[in-house]
């Protein structure tokens, strides 16, 4: 693993928009190089393509709609970093950024986005290349975590395929972001459509079987701290990106148990069937 300040440029020139995303980043590239990991890891990647720029709005949602303070922000899975440099544009000076990030080609293209590092200033940025379940405790880095502790952040952004991932991880997940979450804090993340229906033609009764528990699972964290859901057609699949706002931590979060797979069943092979005798010639 590795972590480390992404340090701004005092001479880079402030990021623009258009429609399609910040000027200066390198779209093109970035599709070749988002292809070609997806190709290579299509596990951990679970997209052909970066979100497209309806989709990175809407799950920018909670840090557009902010509370007049400093904010921290912790976004999972940046990919190559689509959404990490939209929020790096509306994020003010005194928030904070942790990015992390497994890939670690994606984390290199991150370490040289040219967007990234022409943030405004005062706007902190940290970059770890590694699982989120490989965190080191926020000791003297989170600002007011105790040494040891857990940081906690106001928003955190997942960009994960959970539907590529066992159930027992994706539960696992879902409880650290509850646990990584300030009081009041928003958590998003998206889903594409049609999934289930995908995976049931194209894959085997067990990870079906898996891929329907997960769905569950989500749905029942949806119901119990869902904020919104917002359908986004013009992306690449078309994808629904959800809000959600855990009041109190994890008291009323119960996912459903994880399904063990039924034993297999063993058929005996048939008895030989006895050797014909023939019966005796009563004439001898």
């Amino acid at each position: 693993m590795t972590n480390g300040q992404l340090r701004h440029r005092p001479d880079s020139l402030p990021p623009q928009t258009s429609s399609h995303g910040a000027l200066g980043s390198p779209p093109g590239g970035d599709h070749l190089l988002f292809l070609a990991e997806a190709l290579r890891t299509f596990h951990d990647t679970g997209a052909l393509a970066p979100s497209g720029a309806e989709l990175v709005n809407a799950l920018v949602v909670p840090v557009t709609s902010r509370p007049d303070r400093p904010i921290s922000v912790l976004e999972v899975g940046a990919g190559t970093g689509v959404v990490t440099r939209r929020l790096a544009q509306v994020l003010r000076p005194g928030d904070r950024l942790h990015v992390v990030e497994a890939n670690p080609r994606f984390a290199e293209r991150l370490r040289e986005d040219p967007v990234l590092a022409a943030r405004r200033p005062g706007v902190g940025l940290r970059l770890s290349a590694c699982r989120v379940e490989e965190l080191p405790k926020a000791g003297a880095e989170g600002a007011g975590a105790a040494p040891g502790s857990e940081e906690r952040y106001d928003v955190i952004v997942s960009g994960l395929p959970f539907t590529n991932f066992e159930p027992t991880q994706v539960r696992d997940l879902l409880d650290l972001y509850l646990r990584l979450l300030a009081p009041g804090g928003e958590l998003t993340y998206f889903g594409y459509l049609g999934t289930t229906t995908a995976r049931t033609l194209v894959s085997g009764p067990r990870q079906s079987a898996h891929h329907r528990v997960v769905a569950r699972l989500l749905r029942r964290f949806e119901a119990t701290y869902g904020l919104g859901e917002r359908t986004v057609w013009r992306n690449l699949p078309p994808a629904r990106a959800y809000l959600l706002r855990p009041p109190g931590g994890r008291e009323n979060w119960a996912p459903p148990p994880t399904p063990t797979p039924a034993p297999s069943v063993s058929v005996a092979a048939p008895a030989p069937a006895p050797a014909l005798t023939p019966a005796p010639d009563p004439n001898r």
